[in-house]
């Protein structure tokens, strides 16, 4: 079984716990996210990035409060954090 079918198995498994802890987790890494995207200014570039950061992590909590399908949870949830960590890569790099 793959990391993937692994990690959806166990969130299916205990959802209530792994929703809260994602919301929480989530919040916490976009925030630090929108800080460092805002630690450098507040032109289009980074407004349209916070933009992009504000909107996935609302969509990753509205589909946990609207208890969409555990698969799109997750996947949302995966792409939150991909963003926010990229976003926090690029605004570190670019002082």
């Amino acid at each position: 079984m793959t990391l993937y079918k692994k990690t959806l198995t166990g969130f299916d498994n205990n959802f209530i716990g792994s929703a809260t802890l994602i919301v929480i987790g989530q919040s916490c890494l976009g925030s630090a996210a929108a800080m460092n995207v805002l630690k450098n200014g507040t032109t289009l570039v980074q407004m349209l990035q916070l933009a992009v950061i504000v909107l996935i992590c609302m969509l990753v909590n509205t589909s946990i409060l609207a208890q969409m399908k555990h698969k799109v949870i997750l996947n949302l949830t995966i792409i939150s954090v991909f963003f926010s960590i990229l976003f926090i890569i690029i605004n570190s790099i670019t002082i």
